[in-house]
């Protein structure tokens, strides 16, 4: 089976490096996408069968029509991951009490819209948001001195830090709170078809999660290092990159609609006309719900 995910970071570290795909008789194959539209459009197409993505393209792509959709089957992360750096380093830091203009990512990506929801909520109008970047393109876009704050995850907001660009002073899912960030997704008719299939998958992510949250920051850092080859083993535990500290992660896959408040505030201005009904169709949790209760259960 291939899976197409907008980082592979968290995935390698919960389910590669103990062989919990391979414990459930799954072949998988990991494929490194950059941009959800981007995944969305492979798993569309039936180049790979489990997209994970922001679950904004679910949304997306049933307004576009498609009877075949994107269905959101679980979740991985609930908060927004990055973090906010500044060009000054602000002690007593108040998102309030800054103005000026923020990187935060392409229009209708989800990092530009947690960003927004978040200046949003916390009715701070100081701030603008600049989406003329790609998210990847955002730590060359802020050195080349645009914006005067930016948002990125660690390590590279680390590394900006390091390299005397800017300060980390915030973390946005702190700010911005609880969020539908991050999901799996198939095809309506591959979920429907396979149900085994994304039932151990679902299972073998909730022991990689469980691992993750069992263990301590020291090891978990020891199985992330070698991906990043410019940070060393002490960035990597200080960078804080599995987001446990912050409660970025789920301690259960179950997706559940949470925050209604974000989705109709994010979407309300995209004239997308199906998008309360979307929210609705376009989450399954049935079969992972499933797989999550037997996995605590110890079946």
């Amino acid at each position: 089976y291939r899976i197409t995910i907008l980082s592979d970071l968290l995935i390698r570290l919960e389910f590669s490096e103990d062989g919990y795909f391979e414990d459930e008789g799954l072949d998988v194959e990991i494929i490194l996408t950059s941009g959800a539209n981007n995944v969305a459009a492979a798993v569309m197409s039936g180049d790979v069968q489990i997209g994970f993505c922001g679950s904004e393209q679910s949304l997306y792509v049933y307004n576009e029509g498609a009877k075949d959709y994107l269905v959101n089957f679980a979740g991985m992360t609930k908060r927004d991951g990055s973090f906010l750096v500044s060009r000054d380093n602000i002690e007593n830091f108040d998102l309030n009490k800054i103005s000026g203009e923020i990187l935060g990512g392409r229009t209708g990506g989800m990092p530009a819209m947690t960003l927004k929801y978040t200046l949003y909520e916390n009715k701070n109008t100081t701030l603008s948001v600049n989406t003329d970047f790609d998210f990847s393109a955002l730590s060359g876009a802020f050195i080349g001195g645009n914006g005067d704050y930016v948002t990125l995850f660690e390590p590279n907001a680390l590394n900006l830090e390091k390299e005397g660009y800017g300060y980390v002073v915030a973390s946005i899912g702190e700010l911005g709170g609880e969020v539908p960030y991050t999901t799996f997704n198939a095809l309506k008719s591959y979920i429907e078809e396979n149900p085994n299939i994304i039932e151990k998958f679902t299972r073998a992510i909730q022991k990689g999660l469980d691992y993750t949250h069992n263990h301590g920051d020291k090891e978990l850092a020891k199985l992330l290092v070698d991906y990043f080859p410019d940070a060393s083993l002490n960035d990597i535990d200080n960078a804080k990159v599995d987001g446990k500290d912050l409660n970025t992660l789920q301690k259960l896959y179950i997706l559940c609609r949470r925050n209604a408040k974000f989705t109709k505030y994010s979407f309300s201005n995209k004239k997308l006309k199906k998008e309360i009904k979307a929210v609705k169709v376009g989450c399954d949790i049935r079969v992972s719900a499933k797989a999550t209760y037997d996995i605590t259960n110890g079946k």
